[in-house]
């Protein structure tokens, strides 16, 4: 089968943070994107109860100058100042017209 080399940028994230996310994976020209619950440990530990609020995971498929434009933004605005850990990963995608 055919396919085409996208990235598959994922982000974890505090869940206030979700809307401002959205805005900026679409301002950085994606198509589309996933956004689902999240939780789990990391450098910070778990959190210890609902009140320092929920995780949520985006995902979404995209070309590489799409990904680093986001992946920038993340590193300006997000890194710094909140809970948040993101990563790439190439991916062999059908019907590739769908995301670029």
């Amino acid at each position: 089968m055919d396919t085409e080399e996208l990235i598959l940028v994922t982000v974890i994230a505090e869940a206030i943070l979700e809307h401002r996310l959205v805005r900026d994976v679409a301002a950085s020209g994606a198509h589309g994107w996933t956004v689902c619950d999240a939780r789990g440990q990391g450098s910070r530990g778990i959190r210890a109860d609902e009140f320092e609020g929920a995780n949520v995971r985006l995902e979404t498929l995209v070309s590489a100058p799409v990904a680093d434009a986001f992946l920038t933004v993340l590193a300006r605005d997000y890194f710094p100042r909140y809970a948040v850990v993101a990563w790439t990963t190439p991916a062999a995608v059908v019907r590739p017209e769908k995301y670029v």
